[in-house]
């Protein structure tokens, strides 16, 4: 029996919890207090929450929420949540960093588009979560807060650029995490800390943060949790068209609070693995996620290999020149003041100075073979009906490292090659969620990739649900940090 176990209120799946405070059964008041108290326990095992906002503040929207009820008005389900904003995403009069010593004291006059609809489905914005310098690199640490630890062996990474969310999310921190995925941000981090993650359909979730609104398609925001159902219900919030984001999809976002049941006898899947070996996997990575597919097969899914008529390497290739341009495109103004190009991080300066050194005829060519992807994927999709393969090419390593030299002898010549795994979804632009797929021999955990049609999130989360339901690993296996093991 594990000493002072956390309470049942943070236990509770979110959809739980919000059921409880609709019919007032609990207090907006008594959430955010039991909350706080579990935060300030376990927070500083894994460093996942930031810029926590004062408790007097916090508690007296918590009563606010209580009083509105007591008037019969009920935001939404979201109604006296408490939840952290990923370090990302603009947040008015809450400080906004990026994990950047340039916006060390930047408060945000306004919130962006999916942080309005947060709060105005009724949650109560606790702080941040932790998050790489300007996202860059799937290992959540910066000069301003430090490195965000895993749920399950805290001397390990979060993952990241969502690294935050994740770890707050699978020591009960927070009900449920929004975060966002250029490079994997919302599956790498749900991989390591074997939560269910969700990059949803280019468009999806309207975004207005950037100074561009037609061209950068990179990076979109979406849900994490501790259940397919919790991530939809945020995604039900975040999701929908906004005049703002002139490419964003116009349909509203509430039919993502459906149901999720749905029979998956004779679906047909396929297994894209490591790109017939192309790709360096960790020892034991494969055979976790292989594994894993039985309990698709379970289901009544077939499960066959797929190879797309492709060449990962053009992937890379298109990869590299998007990534360099829109980062330069982002930072270069930055960069160009020699006082703040300083403050950036080696990465940072790397993807700047190539992105500047890029012609226009090499980007349009970078979004042709990006093109000539979505053309060979669709033609996949014509003999399958989702594709799988891993979340990450390796389990968490060293906090400390900022990022794998090497995975079993192959060197890694970028900082982000470790985890090209994530590229195909990324530059599809089709959905893609990740559920977990079980832990190696020294209790890490890893995740599997569930890549939908154009447009088809609901059938993406209605499949991860129903794995959800045959494998059921958050259940099983819950962080020891809280559940009496190491740490």
């Amino acid at each position: 029996m594990i000493a002072n176990p956390p309470s049942e209120l943070v236990l509770l799946q979110a959809h739980e919890l919000a059921e409880r405070i609709r019919l007032r059964q609990v207090s907006c008041r008594e959430v955010m207090q039991t909350y706080l108290a579990h935060i300030e326990r376990y927070n500083p095992l894994v460093n996942a929450l930031v810029s926590l906002q004062p408790a007097d503040s916090l508690l007296a929207q918590a009563d606010q929420r209580d009083a509105e009820l007591a008037r019969g008005e009920y935001r939404g389900w979201m109604h006296g949540l408490p939840h952290a904003i990923k370090d990302l995403s603009l947040t008015q009069g809450i400080r906004t960093t990026l994990g950047s010593p340039l916006y060390r004291d930047f408060i945000p006059q306004r919130d962006g588009i999916m942080v309005e609809r947060i709060k105005a489905a009724g949650a109560i914005i606790i702080g941040k979560s932790n998050t790489p310098e300007f996202g860059l690199g799937s290992q959540t640490y910066n000069p301003l807060f430090g490195a965000t630890g895993c749920a399950y062996d805290p001397g390990k990474t979060a993952g990241g650029s969502s690294g935050g969310g994740a770890a707050a999310l699978a020591l009960h921190l927070v009900p449920v995490a929004d975060g966002s995925d250029m490079m994997g941000s919302l599956r790498n981090p749900a991989a390591f800390n074997n939560i269910f993650g969700f990059r949803p359909s280019q468009g999806r979730v309207p975004f207005d943060d950037s100074s561009d609104l037609f061209i950068d398609q990179l990076g979109y925001e979406g849900p994490m949790a501790r259940s397919v159902r919790d991530a939809a219900l945020l995604l039900s919030v975040q999701a929908g068209g906004d005049a703002r984001a002139p490419l964003s999809i116009c349909e509203s976002g509430q039919a993502f609070a459906a149901p999720l049941e749905r029979d998956f006898k004779g679906t047909r899947l396929g297994w894209l693995g490591d790109f017939n070996g192309y790709l360096p996997m960790e020892k034991g990575v494969m055979a976790l996620c292989e594994k894993a597919l039985g309990d698709f097969r379970s289901l009544g899914c077939s499960v066959e290999p797929a190879s797309p008529e492709f060449a990962p390497e053009r992937l890379w290739s298109s990869w590299r020149t998007l990534r360099h341009w829109m980062v330069a495109g982002s930072l270069g103004s930055a960069y160009a003041e020699p006082h703040k190009r300083a403050q950036l991080k080696t990465e940072a300066l790397w993807e700047v100075e190539n992105g500047l050194k890029l012609s226009a005829s090499q980007v349009f060519e970078a979004s042709v073979i990006r093109s000539d992807w979505y053309r060979a994927l669709s033609k996949l999709f014509e003999r399958f009906d989702y594709l799988l393969l891993p979340s990450a090419q390796v389990f968490p390593f060293d906090k400390n490292t900022p990022w794998p030299r090497s995975i079993e002898g192959v060197a890694m010549d970028t900082y982000h090659r470790w985890m090209e795994v994530v590229i195909p979804g990324t530059l599809s632009g089709c959905p893609v969620a990740s559920v977990q797929a079980g832990f190696n021999a020294d209790g890490l955990p890893m995740g599997l990739q569930i890549i939908g049609r154009h447009q088809a999130d609901f059938a993406v989360l209605q499949l991860a649900h129903a794995y959800e339901q045959a494998s059921r690993w958050f259940q099983r296996c819950p962080s020891p940090l809280i559940s009496g093991g190491k740490g």
